[in-house]
Order: C-alpha cells, then structure tokens, then sequence
C-alpha cells in the first residue's frame, strides 16, 4: 500500500509537471510574457514531484488511520488544499522588472489544480483492486 500511494504521487507529480511546462510554453507563446526569471520549467517540476510526494504520504496515512473513507476524506482534503493555494500566487513579490506581472496569477493559478488533477485521473490505475472489491465490478 505504501509503495503504491507514494509511486502513485511520484508519478502524478512528474504528469502534473509535464502538463504544468506545457501550459507554462503555450501560456507565454500567447500572451507574449515571459516569467522564466520567476518560475523555471525545473522549479514547476520540482513543485509538482513535491506535492504529489506529500500526496502519497497523506493518502498512506489516512488509509492507515481510518481506512473505510480514507479516499473520499483524502480527494476532498487534496481539492480544498488546491483551491486554498490559489491565493499564493497573488501574495507574491515579483521582481520590478517583470512586464505585465498583472499576467503571472494567470500563469500559475491553473497550475494548482494539475497535481489534484493528475492524483485523480491516475488512480483508478493504481488502486484497481481496491476500487472492483469495493465497488463489486
């Protein structure tokens, strides 16, 4: 179980950041910015591997703790977590050379959401078993 959660959050993470670089390359090509001295593709990487890493260990230890609805508590607590990081974005400092740094929530804001969003799609894979005995499919 707990190889699974992590491999799962390990995996999640590096989909999350695969699609995150990818909005990040289209998001600028259309806009025209350029936020590269404030968030690297490495850095959104990082963030992404990180965050599906902590996923992994929290699910574990909910299913742990108190198993039965431990992946209901744990994709609401993952979603709610995701809205709440949104306001991050429009705490940051930027550097006063940045053109357009109205743009940058518009950047990163969606970017929140690809961790949750790449736990989601991917489970069903990982936790097959779990999903036919509870569900008798």
């Amino acid at each position: 179980m707990f190889k699974r959660s992590l491999l799962l959050g390990i995996v999640s993470g590096i989909l999350a950041g695969v699609a995150s670089v990818v909005y990040a390359k289209v998001y600028n090509d259309a806009i025209g910015t350029d936020f590269s001295a404030v968030i690297t593709p490495l850095k959104i990487m990082l963030a992404c591997i990180a965050a599906g890493l902590l996923a992994g260990l929290i699910h574990y230890g909910l299913m742990k703790a108190i198993q039965h609805r431990a992946t209901l508590v744990f994709n609401l607590l993952f979603t709610v977590a995701s809205f709440a990081t949104i306001v991050l974005p429009f705490a940051k400092k930027l550097p006063l050379d940045i053109e357009f740094p109205e743009l940058f929530p518009g950047l990163v804001v969606p970017m929140h959401f690809f961790p949750v969003l790449g736990w989601l799609t991917l489970y069903p894979l990982f936790f097959r078993s779990e999903l036919i005995h509870k569900h008798k499919i």
